[in-house]
């Protein structure tokens, strides 16, 4: 049986050379090598197929049967490995692979979709696997090596990550147009306590954030229904459920279409920051440090 280790890229390219030439000294030459060192492994690589592949005469060389079939594979393997070459160094450039996102409500219905949607143009072999989570379970699956990069709300620990400021959302009160609220131009927090509330899950950060700041003002929200996403928050408000509390530019949307008011907020906390979150930069793979610099790029100005 043939030793397939001894065969090396080394010995097949000069191979090609020496059958291209129709000389060993010719092919040592292309391939630099010294004429005797290439003559012994052309020996070498004539004993591990255990059959000549070379008429050797005076005038030079000449390729037996075996030596045109082992021409025409080694020409196809040497193919192989430049192509092999070229699609590894697409992987380390960057040009091509995958990155793993997981991001929050917020920044997924107001910033991502116009951000990947230029990454991509830009990078076509670039693959993006996107994952909506809660803020808290995305910087756990960053940590846990479940995401590439994590986009979360402020506020959330993020110990063990490298964050960078993504984008800023305004916090908005939406309520039915014939609300007693829906004719102010901004309220306050505390004023809005005596209404029911439409909330989101309390695991999300959006939640957690409003009852910490009526926890903070000792007021219990008087949360009346929970629902998954923020259309059906929205929905909720508009048959008379309550109100609710969701960023401007994921709400503006349904505002017409759902007869819904957006009252601005007049406390501090409802300007939030949506955060970018990885575990170490410089350990990052190439297409996820194009896509984290890019991110990076279309931050909102501090």
């Amino acid at each position: 049986m043939i030793n397939l280790s001894r065969f090396d890229l080394v010995t097949l390219s000069l191979f090609v050379a020496v059958a291209r030439h129709g000389s060993i000294s010719a092919g040592a030459r292309q391939a630099r090598l010294a004429v005797g060192a290439a003559s012994r492994r052309i020996a070498d690589l004539e004993d591990a197929v255990r059959t000549p592949l070379l008429y050797r005469r005076a005038s030079g060389v000449e390729l037996t049967e075996a030596g045109r079939a082992c021409l025409r594979h080694a020409l196809r393997i040497l193919q192989d490995v430049e192509q092999l070459a070229g699609r590894m160094s697409d992987y380390a450039s960057g040009a091509v692979g995958q990155v793993r996102i997981a991001a929050n409500t917020s920044s997924i219905t107001q910033f991502l979709p116009e951000d990947l949607s230029a990454f991509m143009a830009g990078h076509p072999g670039i693959r993006i696997e996107l994952e909506e989570q809660n803020s808290a379970d995305i910087v756990a699956a960053v940590n846990e090596n479940r995401a590439d990069i994590g986009v979360f709300a402020d506020r959330t620990p993020a110990q063990g990550l490298t964050t960078y400021r993504y984008r800023e959302d305004e916090l908005v009160l939406i309520a039915p147009r014939a609300h007693a609220l829906a004719s102010r131009r901004a309220v306050a927090f505390r004023d809005t306590l005596d209404c029911d509330y439409v909330s989101l899950p309390d695991a999300t950060s959006l939640a957690s954030r409003i009852r910490e700041e009526s926890s903070r003002l000792d007021r219990p929200i008087r949360l009346r229904i929970q629902v998954r996403s923020f259309d059906a928050i929205c929905r909720m408000v508009s048959t008379g459920m309550g109100v609710g509390i969701l960023p401007r530019l994921a709400a503006a949307p349904h505002a017409k279409s759902m007869h819904l008011k957006l009252v601005a907020l007049e406390d501090d906390w409802a300007r939030r920051s949506l955060l970018l979150g990885v575990r170490a930069p410089d350990a990052l793979a190439a297409p996820a440090r194009l896509l984290v610099s890019h991110l990076r790029a279309a931050a909102t100005p501090a």
